[in-house]
């Protein structure tokens, strides 16, 4: 097999915390080397998230495996000249601090592209770099309130939200993350087309209206009545299946076109000229009826095998509610890939999340551990012509920082 698609890649990584460090992450995975330069003590905040050790949280373990860790203290001029020459060699550069960050250190686009014409600069913030709102500072919770999710989600749960709230996950940064990762292959090919580099300026709240598959719906102000608004996972029943165990059926019945499918896949085609489901609103208002009429007849079946034999027919789909570790124990998880082990040079093991791509001529990348703050200094910066005694002497000055004992031989 050939080498990973990324493979050759070198890409310095200023992120920290999620949306920055994800679209780092998953262009290691794909093959190429990245360095993580994090400022003096304490690094990345994600590092100290639960659970985990101090230092290397599970967290930081997921988002940042397998990459190499610098610390660097930009403050002095003499950092500053480290990660200058550092971008004369480098492919990519992702940085996700509040624009004009960089800046005063002397290392914007336009300086890095001054010493690297080829340098591609990927900026994540949450409004972008130039514009009214850029000085804003922006977290996943922040950006789902401005841009339409926690009212979509209040709107979706009504009472059952005792105040407008986002939910558990950070879309915004995951999401943002990966579009960032879009946005650099795309001007990894147009610079080997044209030889030059350039800015890609990613912001999170522009991401989040182009991915969310409802934004035409809400940007059109149209009024649904009673219909569920656009295709896919809204209002999905939860059903019963045995005592303890739940499934989700997709998707909801009251959308009229899935409701002829489950009253053909239940062979109850007799509810579609029930006075109580005739139309959307009769349906919405009449729910708890017609999701009694389903729950009893999946109550009929003796293994949900036997259920998604019928919803495949009618072109549904079932899955039963798991936990993450659950489903992780899976044959299917197994058979993938799909959680992986980590092991550091301390001996601590973390499962994470595998690869979400295969491929046929390229052999597959495994995780390797976290390193600590400032832990690959000398192997990243003896081999960019820094001298031992030079390096001592940075050292001691708090120029390279590092949460180990000065180490001058690579791993």
């Amino acid at each position: 097999m050939s080498e990973l698609p990324l493979s050759g890649l070198r890409i310095l990584d200023f992120t920290r915390v999620l949306a920055g460090p994800h679209c780092a992450k998953t262009l290691l995975d794909l093959g190429a080397e990245v360095i993580k330069v994090e400022p003096p003590g304490l690094g990345d905040i994600s590092r100290y998230a639960a659970p985990g050790q101090p230092g290397k949280s599970h967290y930081f373990y997921q988002q940042n495996a397998g990459k190499k860790c610098i610390s660097v203290d930009l403050n002095f001029p003499e950092g500053q000249e480290i990660i200058r020459g550092m971008l004369k060699d480098a492919d990519v550069v992702i940085e996700n601090f509040r624009p004009g960050t960089l800046d005063h250190f002397g290392l914007s686009y336009e300086e890095a592209a001054a010493l690297n014409p080829r340098i591609i600069y990927v900026s994540i913030s949450g409004y972008g770099q130039k514009n009214s709102m850029s000085h804003r500072g922006a977290f996943a919770p922040t950006v789902h309130a401005e841009v339409g999710l926690v009212d979509t989600l209040v709107k979706h749960y009504g009472d059952n939200l005792k105040a407008p709230s986002s939910d558990v996950y950070s879309h915004a940064d995951v999401y943002t993350g990966l579009e960032a990762v879009i946005g650099t292959l795309a001007a990894l090919e147009q610079r080997h087309r044209t030889g030059r580099g350039q800015h890609v300026d990613v912001a999170m709240a522009a991401t989040m209206m182009y991915v969310s598959e409802r934004s035409h719906v809400d940007l059109s102000e149209t009024e649904m009545e009673s219909e569920p608004p656009a295709l896919g996972a809204t209002e999905s029943p939860t059903l019963k299946f045995r005592e303890g165990q739940w499934i989700v059926i997709s998707a909801s019945p009251v959308f009229t076109p899935i409701f002829v499918r489950y009253c053909a896949m239940m062979r109850r085609n007799d509810l579609r000229n029930d006075p109580r489901f005739k139309t959307a609103e009769l349906r919405r208002q009449n729910l708890k009826a017609l999701l009694g009429i389903v729950q009893s007849w999946v109550y009929s079946f003796q293994s949900i095998e036997e259920l998604e034999v019928h919803l495949t027919e009618a072109g549904l789909a079932v899955g039963e509610v798991r936990t993450s570790a659950e489903f992780g124990k899976s044959q299917w998880a197994e058979e993938w890939g799909a959680v992986v082990e980590v092991t550091d040079d301390a001996g601590v093991t973390v499962k994470l999340p595998g690869q979400p791509w295969q491929f046929s001529n390229s052999q597959r990348h495994y995780e390797t551990g976290a390193s600590s703050v400032g832990e690959d200094n000398w192997s990243i910066l003896s081999a960019a012509g820094i001298s031992v005694d030079r390096f001592a002497e940075l050292h001691k000055r708090g120029v390279i920082y590092s949460a180990a004992p000065l180490r001058t031989t690579t791993k």
